[in-house]
């Protein structure tokens, strides 16, 4: 058997497996996930000292918006809220704290308008995603 076959054989065996539920197709999900992308590519041109202080920070806060926001993807309807309303309270913090890496000179104009248009993105998806859920939470009104 040569590795051609064994390659052919192992793709119609893989075919056959389902792939395992995919939260990235969520869209702020995969925002985020991009979000953490380009600020991770990003920290080699911050120097050491703020890398590993207010930088490392935004860094940190970016993970767990994202595990927020996954939480709030797997969790029961009636369960969303905390972790939306909590994903929406960590994205306002990086952009806060990534305001004031602008402000001190750590980020540059061009990139700095370019992470908070990422942002901006993702704090308006959170928003209606935590509106749509409040809007199918509501009791809807009884007509007579």
């Amino acid at each position: 058997m040569n590795k051609f076959s064994r390659l052919t054989i192992l793709s119609k065996i893989l075919w056959l497996l389902s792939p395992p539920h995919d939260f990235g197709t969520i869209p702020v999900i995969h925002k985020t996930s991009e979000w953490y992308k380009i600020i991770y590519r990003y920290s080699s041109k911050i120097p050491k000292k703020d890398r590993f202080g207010i930088y490392l920070k935004i860094e940190q806060y970016t993970l767990e918006l994202m595990d927020f926001l996954l939480t709030a993807a797997l969790e029961d309807k009636d369960k969303k809220q905390p972790h939306l309303r909590a994903a929406r309270l960590k994205a306002e913090s990086i952009k806060r704290l990534l305001r004031l890496c602008y402000e001190i000179g750590i980020v540059d104009m061009r990139h700095y308008i370019n992470f908070e248009y990422h942002l901006q993105e993702i704090s308006k998806d959170i928003n209606k995603w935590i509106g749509y859920d409040e809007k199918k939470r509501a009791p809807s009104p009884v007509s007579k």
